[in-house]
């Protein structure tokens, strides 16, 4: 069998599962990072805005940020986080552990840092062009690649609601993506929206600075978490004004500024449409099982389900992928793949779900799994993973405050316990 030239787009925890899995597989192997460090969004930065290459800056990392799971979940099923005494640990402790896995497994020499990829496109039916610049060398190169792995995250470009009169506000509109430290909002009076990790975050730290925070959300069940006296929960904003927003519930207040803690869009900027993908109020579509590229199956997407256990999932997703992109099992047909694409969104619809939450998995992430490591017969993610994942999601809601001070152990593929908290 002739060596295959895989093309790894991204050093984040997705690339350096899918460059070490196709290393593994035999394949040859390029990962390009436009970043100076592998990491991805666990590499921290005070820049904001455009890099000094005019590239937008990727990371969304702030200061001070730590996992909000815990790290028995967050390491690869083959390679787990070394234990340490906390369970949720800072970023860097991340990036150390992403460093060490690159080196132990012959992933570091692979990775291209600094490398903007520009475009992709297939050509001559099943091959790649991909056109990437050397940025400290402002070089343009054209390589041609057997197989693409997307790994470019989606935690890098902010998705803003449009309510009305948001262009009226004289304020400043900050998103989440931007946020480094608390420190620019002591004294403000803000309105945070979004009650994800990041808004709950956001919050409770800037809480402690500002002049009064204001929470909005539309969570069925308020967080129980107890904010700082100054931090208060309203729903949803319906419009704005110069000075302030209208909730639905009636309600005006005024803000100096509004932090949107409202997500990310899907955007793949360097994708010819010739690849034949389109992000539809962030669908992406065409995909087999949110993953393959249905019209060009070469091409895989890692990452892309929300509310997962990320690292497992991602390491699951490449072994899906690898099995059919190197042969080793037979691609389903285009139709049967499309087929099931269309079963899988009729499902999701019938559960109420919109098409920008085509991609979310929550309650039915166990399932999801299942399903590929049955349709590629590859070991799945351990039962246990998936507990204790549902287990931290509803303590961060209950006590944001207290919740990482939370310790777990894994006893077996099913079990775990929790030991005695981290206090410092």
């Amino acid at each position: 069998m002739r060596l295959m030239n895989i093309a790894v787009i991204g050093a984040g925890t997705a690339g350096l599962s899918a460059a070490k899995h196709a290393l593994a597989a035999g394949c040859n192997v390029t990962v390009f990072e436009q970043a100076k460090a592998l990491g991805g969004t666990w590499v921290y930065t005070d820049s904001i805005g455009k890099n000094e290459y005019g590239i937008d800056v990727h990371s969304s990392m702030y200061k001070g940020l730590h996992t909000n799971l815990p790290k028995e979940i967050m390491g690869y099923p083959d390679f787990p986080i070394p234990e340490q005494d906390r369970s949720y640990i800072p970023a860097e402790d991340m990036c150390k552990f992403l460093n060490l896995y690159a080196e132990t497994f012959n992933v570091k020499q692979r990775i291209k840092l600094e490398h903007h990829v520009i475009r992709v496109r297939p050509v001559e039916e099943t091959k790649w062009e991909i056109i990437v610049r050397d940025l400290p060398n402002d070089k343009l190169m054209t390589l041609i690649f057997d197989a693409v792995f997307v790994c470019n995250g989606h935690y890098h470009t902010p998705a803003y609601p449009n309510y009305p009169g948001h262009k009226k506000f004289k304020g400043r509109q900050v998103h989440s993506h931007d946020y480094r430290c608390p420190d620019p909002y002591e004294g403000e009076t803000v309105l945070v929206i979004g009650a994800g990790p990041s808004g709950m975050d956001l919050a409770y730290e800037v809480g402690k600075v500002a002049k009064r925070v204001t929470l909005s959300h539309h969570l069925k069940e308020p967080p129980k978490t107890v904010f700082p006296s100054n931090v208060t929960q309203k729903p949803d904003v319906t419009s704005m004004t110069e000075n302030g927003v209208y909730f639905n519930d009636g309600s005006f207040e005024e803000f100096s500024v509004v932090l949107y803690c409202t997500g990310y869009q899907y955007t793949f900027p360097f994708l010819s449409v010739d690849a034949g993908i389109y992000v539809d109020d962030n669908y992406v579509t065409p995909l087999y099982k949110h993953c393959i590229n249905i019209n060009y199956p070469t091409m895989a997407f890692i990452g892309l389900p929300t509310f997962v256990c990320a690292s497992q999932m991602f390491d699951l997703q490449v072994r899906f992928a690898l099995k059919f992109i190197t042969g080793a099992k037979e691609m389903p047909s285009k139709e049967e793949m499309l087929a099931d694409t269309e079963k899988d969104m009729q499902a999701r619809f019938a559960k109420g779900y919109k098409k920008r939450q085509a991609h979310l998995m929550g309650e039915n992430q166990c399932s999801y799994y299942d399903d590929l490591a049955k349709t590629a017969e590859i070991e799945p993610i351990k039962p246990v993973i998936t507990k204790m994942h549902k287990v931290s999601y509803h303590r961060y809601l209950d006590d944001l405050v207290n919740f990482r001070k939370n310790r777990f152990k894994i006893l077996d593929n099913e079990n775990f316990v929790e030991i005695e908290n981290y206090n410092n």
